[in-house]
């Protein structure tokens, strides 16, 4: 059996989308815009703080985390970044390379780049968050894992996180891509989440391109074209299989 997978369809688009959730967290459009719509034009709770000479911490910094942090950069921010398998690209990108430890204590924005592992699982927690400035704003678009929800929660409710901003959600299986409108949100925890003017989530929507959908359907055909030709495919992973004993 010939496995393929896409391995990057568009690392710019999640990156970007990482971004949209940054701005419209620290200037509140999203309740700017439920306003205007009611006709409500004051001002009152959308102060947000400029950008530029703030400093950001990337967690991961593979094509998604490097292309987030120079965008970063763009706006005039200082970028620290952990990655303990950082490549030379990253490496290379003018990042300030640090302990855990300080890119939660020394950043204004923390964001998500790394895979959900047994190591990275919850690895922010109520221990993490408590290293967090509490004027901090926190981003996840890479796996809803990573983030303990109540304890997430928890420091929303405690002023101890001024902002979260998520693409993904811990217990997402059971919610996300189906429209839920007519039955209402069942999980408490996902409708104590949103009920919180300082977070915006968006439904696993961050690679939704049309450049990367251009990408998904190039790399699968190429795959097929490859595997029908007899060709060997670019993008088949190695895949080391122990066999199993036979008695």
């Amino acid at each position: 059996i010939t496995v393929t997978h896409v391995p990057a369809y568009s690392p710019h688009a999640v990156a970007e989308h990482a971004l949209a959730l940054l701005l419209t967290l620290n200037r509140h459009t999203h309740l700017a815009h439920d306003r205007v719509r009611r006709g409500d034009f004051r001002l009152d709770g959308l102060q947000g703080f400029d950008l530029h000479g703030k400093t950001a911490g990337l967690i991961g910094t593979g094509r998604i985390g490097t292309i987030t942090g120079k965008i970063l950069q763009g706006f005039g921010c200082h970028v620290l970044a952990f990655d303990p398998y950082a490549s030379p690209e990253s490496r290379a990108a003018g990042f300030e390379f640090v302990a855990l430890d300080d890119v939660l204590t020394r950043s204004d924005i923390v964001s998500l780049h790394c895979p959900l592992l047994p190591a990275t699982h919850h690895l922010i927690n109520a221990s993490t968050l408590a290293r967090l400035k509490p004027t901090a704003l926190l981003i996840n678009t890479s796996r809803g894992g990573l983030i303990d929800t109540a304890a997430a929660i928890d420091a929303l409710e405690n002023n101890r996180l001024r902002g979260l901003g998520l693409d993904v959600y811990e217990h997402e299986a059971a919610l996300f891509f189906e429209d839920h409108s007519d039955t209402g949100i069942t999980d408490p925890l996902f409708a104590r989440l949103i009920k919180n003017p300082n977070v915006v989530v968006t439904g696993h929507q961050a690679f939704l391109t049309y450049e990367a959908l251009d990408n998904i359907a190039s790399s699968v055909l190429a795959s097929l074209n490859a595997f029908a030709s007899g060709q060997p495919c670019k993008n088949a992973p190695v895949l080391h299989v122990t066999p199993r004993a036979t008695t």
